[in-house]
């Protein structure tokens, strides 16, 4: 904004003083493109089986069903290269199979609406505790069995850290390749899209941690999303660090 003297009437603001706030000179008009886009919402073409009596459930396995069978394969994986390690004589765990994998992350979910101090409290029989919800669902042995090898992807991949555009996020890269692909996939968007900043609190050990202590979250991991009017989001990428533009 530039400041002139008051010349009659104006859009500006007119101040006690009888100077005025004024528009810059020069064109004020924007360009607006026209959206040439499809219909937004839902991509029958790729989901013709779901429809508006859909359960939540077959929802969610249109998203999710690649990510379980990853973590079934890399979980399994990951325990076998642990068995390699060890002598003869360790009790050997059956494969962790996707119906369990399906009931562990259920088992997860739950434990967010009541948080106990230990995950052993979750299997607990004491009267304070007792929720017969988790032992039914699973025995407490095989979930600190899928919880102990849980992976994301094989640690063959684990990247030369001395090299400065290895890819920070490669524990995690795959599920976000797989959700960001879904995400396109399954939905068309409308024209109003906004960029949103999402703080995941997390006080684990990752380099690309931020501190941020005007936020109720000081500590995260900053996740960007480009979400449509409706709140859907269409793409995300997580900050790696200032030094290590690595994104999704």
């Amino acid at each position: 904004m530039v400041k002139r003297p008051a010349v009659g009437a104006s859009d500006g603001f007119q101040s006690g003083s009888g100077q005025q706030w004024t528009r810059p000179s020069g064109p004020q008009r924007g360009v607006v493109h026209t959206f040439t886009g499809g219909p937004k919402g839902k991509r029958n073409t790729e989901a013709p089986h779901l429809n508006d009596s859909s359960s939540p459930l077959s929802i969610f396995l249109l998203y999710f069903a690649e990510i379980i069978t990853l973590l079934v394969v890399e979980t399994n994986r990951y325990y076998h290269d642990h068995l390699e390690r060890l002598d003869e004589g360790h009790l050997l765990q059956p494969d962790v199979t996707e119906a369990e994998m399906l009931v562990f992350l259920a088992v997860t979910i739950k434990m967010g609406h009541c948080i106990w101090e230990k995950l052993t409290d979750y299997w607990s029989r004491s009267y304070n505790f007792h929720t017969p919800f988790y032992g039914n669902a699973m025995k407490r042995d095989r979930f600190f069995h899928i919880l102990r090898f849980l992976h994301f992807t094989d640690n063959r991949n684990e990247p030369d850290k001395r090299d400065e555009n290895s890819d920070r996020l490669w524990k995690m890269r795959n599920l976000f390749l797989i959700l960001n692909e879904k995400f396109s996939k399954f939905y068309s968007p409308s024209e109003h899209l906004t960029v949103d900043e999402v703080i995941v609190k997390f006080k684990g050990r990752v380099i690309f941690q931020q501190y941020i202590p005007k936020k109720h979250k000081h500590f995260g991991i900053n996740i960007y999303k480009l979400c449509d009017e409706t709140g859907y989001t269409y793409d995300m990428t997580v900050y790696l660090g200032t030094d290590r533009q690595c994104t999704v």
